[in-house]
């Protein structure tokens, strides 16, 4: 085949490197354990797996789409580059002062997370920008130039640069620069004025440094990887996927590596959007479970819901307010420690814990015989029939019950008194209530109930555990996606390209200057769009107008989204009527008498998607072919029951089967509990509800 016709989506996560290959054929996928010291060397073994698979040289693919978790990896454990921060005289410690807030008000012993970077790697100038972006200290060339002198002298491989109100006036950051590129050419610079020009500092600077400190770190790793890629004769166009649900070319990615947080499970959120809008769902919960992280978004109208904020690394039991703040385009999601690889004890009160902390895929879990002893909750799923320990991961891996039983029984069955089956209960009962209350939590900080949502459930491990997680959050369908194991790389090659520019210009309403605005806008819709076109020259690109508004007196905003005609001839009345709904609807209520104010302009240009193509006539109802049968412990139940095991690929459109059940396939399985019943939809998506006669 020498025409370019496959795409190639590549996700790497904490355990598992997983690679699709679209081909005019069909689709070709495959699970590889990440490799941690050289990436590059999974991503290269799935492309030839899938390859071989599919009847196609590398030099067929057209285009690679990556994800990655090696930007949040490299901040979470710490090993980035040498990196200084030059910030206004007298801000020095905005960084280590944080917001002031306690995340755990009645701990009188809370440790506040350690600053990217210690005091002596942080330097000062003397300037300063007022909020207008007007001089008020002149800076002096002279004194940037001896600093210089002073950082290449310690050996610096990165510098971060913020300074007071660069967002509204970026001069003295761009001399900054100007003399670092003379005086220290080799040097990689961040400066805040692009990285996230926007209001409040900390969150400026730590995003500003979080991409310094990165920077050469990943700029190295997709150089090598592109030619890596080529030597394997894949020389072919590779993209990156961000944050914010698109994807961005490698050399802007290399640039900004700070938005490449969070890119597998933005590709997830895409993935489930999507099948979203094939199926006119306009709730959705997604719910992504791999080896590490499980991921839950609420998407509405096929489209994620997103944020401006967003915290790496939290250190104290994942709690808001512990962690490191970026400020990049997001999905909003709620990330917690749970995942197949996710580790179990019983802590000082006798309690089953569950994560954070994974066994990853070195060793991994106790029952991969890798020289793993402690259980995790593969082991536990292993232990309650949920895996076929003859075929994991389309028998590539082995499973050793014995060994998950044992591991079972030492860290949790012997402390508290539990046979094996007990203790796996336990563990996976735990996982599935952490998830389930943090589904609870994240709904209703959104205002939202999920009685009336559907689940859209992928990644390795989710299928295993929706709909038991359905079972306690009152959702009354789940769909299981083809493809659901790799979801997260399926959903690259769904994304569109895109690119989001924000600016702070704080506004009060009762300042609104129409013409000011119309021209802010289209300043950012240029900025917006020039991305995407550096990425896709031709393609037809849409772009979508935000503002962040609150009362006067308020700490933070909401997101209010335009119309392309209030965009382009803004009214103050037509904005502040926006914003009264979208308050009223997450708050139950507006306030009167105070007045509104805009502190963040948002424009987010992407090329246009494809409509989603009609499902088609729901064939007649039929009977599934039962390949064979074994016991499924069923906690709802509290007790092992006799369950039909059925092969995925075996299951025509339109056929089902009452739970207790299993569906196999090579990437996960399908837990169907006995309240449950599936069925093969006309693309190939399991539909598993509550049954007609069960109740809830």
């Amino acid at each position: 085949m020498s025409d370019r016709t496959a795409r190639l989506g590549v996700d790497i996560g904490g355990t598992f490197t997983d690679v699709v290959l679209e081909h005019p054929g069909g689709r070709a996928s495959t699970k590889v354990l990440t490799t941690y010291a050289a990436p590059e060397d999974a991503i290269v073994e799935g492309m030839h797996r899938v390859c071989a698979e599919a009847g196609i040289e590398p030099g067929g693919i057209a285009q690679i789409i990556h994800g990655t978790t090696l930007a949040t990896n490299a901040l979470i454990e710490r090993r980035g580059a040498k990196t200084a921060l030059i910030t206004t005289k007298g801000f020095r410690d905005v960084i280590e002062m944080r917001t002031e807030s306690r995340f755990e008000q009645y701990d009188l012993n809370l440790t506040l997370p350690e600053p990217l970077l210690p005091r002596n790697r942080r330097y000062v100038v003397e300037e300063r920008m007022d909020a207008r972006g007007e001089v008020l200290v002149p800076l002096d060339r002279a004194e940037v130039e001896t600093l210089a002198d002073e950082l290449v002298a310690a050996g610096y491989e990165s510098v971060a640069v913020g300074l007071l109100h660069s967002y509204a006036g970026d001069a003295h950051e761009r001399l900054i620069a100007e003399v670092l590129a003379e005086r220290m050419p080799g040097v990689m610079v961040s400066l805040s004025c692009e990285v996230s020009p926007q209001m409040r500092e900390y969150e400026r600077f730590n995003t500003t440094i979080a991409n310094a400190y990165i920077k050469p770190l990943m700029k190295s790793y997709l150089g090598r990887l592109k030619g890596r890629l080529a030597e394997e004769g894949a020389d072919c166009p590779v993209f990156l996927m961000h944050s914010g649900g698109g994807i961005m070319a490698l050399e802007i990615a290399a640039e900004f590596p700070v938005r490449l947080v969070e890119s597998g499970p933005a590709g997830g959120a895409i993935f489930a959007a999507d099948i979203a809008a094939r199926h006119g769902l306009d709730r959705v919960l997604s719910f992504d479970m791999g080896g590490t992280t499980a991921k839950i978004c609420l998407i509405r109208d096929a489209r994620p819901m997103t944020a401006r904020v967003f915290e790496v690394a939290r250190t104290y039991r994942f709690k808001k307010g512990s962690g490191m703040p970026i400020s990049i385009p997001v999905i909003d999601m709620v990330e917690i420690g749970a995942g197949g690889g996710s580790l179990a004890s019983v802590d000082a009160m006798g309690r089953i814990a569950v994560g954070p902390e994974s066994a990853g895929s070195e060793p991994g879990p106790a029952s991969y015989g890798r020289g793993g002893t402690r259980p995790a909750v593969t082991d536990a799923d292993l232990a309650l029939g949920r895996l076929d320990p003859a075929n994991f991961a389309g028998g590539s891996i082995a499973l050793y019950p014995d060994r998950a039983a044992a591991a079972l029984d030492a860290a949790v069955g012997g402390p508290l008194g539990m046979d094996a089956t007990e203790a796996a209960w336990g563990v996976a009962e735990v996982v599935d209530e952490n998830m389930a209350n943090a589904a609870r939590v994240h709904a209703v900080e959104n205002g939202e109930d999920l009685s009336g949502y559907t689940m859209i459930a992928f990644g390795g491990a989710a299928p295993l555990h929706a709909a038991r997680l359905c079972e306690k959050l009152g959702i009354g369908r789940c769909l299981i996606p083809q493809g659901a194991g790799v979801g997260s790389a399926i959903g690259f090659l769904r994304a569109p390209f895109s690119f989001e520019a924000n600016r702070s210009v704080f506004t009060r309403m009762s300042d609104f200057d129409a013409d000011a605005v119309a021209d802010l806008f289209a300043e950012l819709e240029e900025e917006a769009t020039a991305f995407v076109r550096s990425c896709d020259a031709e393609a037809s690109v849409v772009a979508e107008h935000k503002v962040y508004m609150r009362y006067a007196g308020q700490g933070w905003e909401i997101p209010v989204t335009l119309s392309p005609q209030q965009a382009a001839h803004p009214e103050a009345a037509a904005i502040l009527e926006r914003f009264e709904a979208d308050y009223a609807a997450l708050f139950g209520r507006i306030v009167e008498g105070m007045e509104a104010e805009i502190t963040v302009w948002s424009v987010n240009a992407r090329t246009e998607s494809a409509a989603p193509e009609p499902l088609g006539e729901a064939p007649p109802e039929g009977e599934a072919r039962v390949a064979e049968r074994r016991e499924l412990f069923d906690p709802a139940v509290g007790a092992r029951l006799d369950a039909a095991v059925i092969r995925r690929a075996d299951l025509a459109p339109g056929e089902g089967a009452p739970g207790p059940a299993v569906v196999v396939e090579n990437e996960t399985s399908v837990i169907v509990p006995a309240s449950r019943s599936v069925t093969a939809l006309p693309d190939g998506t399991l539909d598993v509800k509550v049954k007609e006669n069960a109740d809830g």
